[in-house]
């Protein structure tokens, strides 16, 4: 089976969003406060934690930069200092707010 990627990854600061296009044709909109909240970091989910849970941010966030990690994820430096979380492209797809991917995970997120 082949990896969907995103194609595209784009800040939307008038929405507080981060777009991501991808390779199949999906597109997602992220809340900055959800990508936050769901920070994948050992720091923020446990050591050894097995599932990624939603962990809300104390107070709103934006992300001041936002990197590649290899050919497989992105790193964010949040506004509130945070910046040791990496977001594999099969998380972010997981994790997909939509209501199509709600839908199909039984909107377990």
């Amino acid at each position: 089976m082949e990896s969907v990627l995103p194609t595209q990854i784009r800040r939307q600061p008038e929405t507080r969003t981060l777009l991501i296009l991808w390779s199949d044709g999906h597109e997602a909109e992220y809340e900055y406060d959800y990508l936050r909240g769901f920070c994948p970091c050992a720091g923020c989910q446990g050591h050894g934690a097995h599932n990624v849970e939603f962990q809300a941010p104390e107070s709103p966030v934006e992300p001041l930069t936002i990197r590649p990690v290899g050919n497989y994820a992105i790193s964010f430096h949040w506004t509130d200092t945070h910046s040791t979380g990496i977001y594999r492209f099969d998380f972010l797809r997981s994790i997909c707010p939509c209501d199509s991917c709600r839908a199909e995970r039984g909107d377990g997120v």
